[in-house]
């Protein structure tokens, strides 16, 4: 497996991808032996926020990833679900929600999934808890589109003790009673 960014991740929009480009990615791609190819978004793109300037951006730019990850025949993006900036849990979990759906309703045509990541739970990011990744599979219009990506130190981190069997066992459990094992796309 390898994982790639579309663009610059610490910047909201990137270049298009010009011909010439495209046909070097396919031919590196096929002279090399991945398994898996995926992207990850950028770090600036946050829809748990309320409504602003930098929401609107992050919806425009997640719209523009998912169209380069459709042109370089990405099968998903890994996600931070985002942070809710002081709003609240609940409301934050709307935003992604709310945000996610926009995004799906703009790319409809484009096969690419999204991969919720875990996150450590710092300051006010969400998805810490498998009940918040949960939250937005149960309450997306597409559910379809989404997918899980597992960060075994976003886990450790949130107060998933998962160095020993029996708390590797719990977190699992909890990821396959929640959300599903089959959502799970990249650890």
């Amino acid at each position: 497996m390898c994982q790639i960014f579309v663009k610059n991740n610490m910047q909201w929009f990137g270049k298009p991808f010009s011909p010439g480009d495209l046909a070097a990615y396919a031919s590196e791609r096929a002279a090399n032996d991945f398994a898996c190819v995926f992207g990850h978004t950028g770090y600036l793109i946050n829809l748990g926020g309320p409504a602003s300037d930098n929401r609107d951006r992050s919806i425009k730019s997640l719209i523009q990833e998912i169209e380069l990850a459709t042109q370089l025949g990405l099968p998903f993006l890994v996600l931070h679900p985002g942070a809710h900036l002081g709003a609240g849990e609940a409301a934050g979990l709307r935003q992604i929600v709310a945000g996610l759906d926009e995004v799906f309703a703009a790319t409809k045509q484009s096969p690419v999934h999204i991969a919720l990541e875990n996150t450590a739970g710092q300051g006010t990011c969400l998805g810490n808890k498998i009940e918040h990744l949960a939250a937005v599979f149960d309450s997306v219009k597409m559910p379809e589109r989404l997918g899980l990506c597992l960060d075994t130190a976003h886990f450790f981190a949130a107060g998933y003790d998962i160095r020993t069997p029996k708390g590797w066992n719990a977190a699992i459990r909890e990821v396959g009673t929640l959300v599903g094992l089959k959502q799970v796309l990249a650890w």
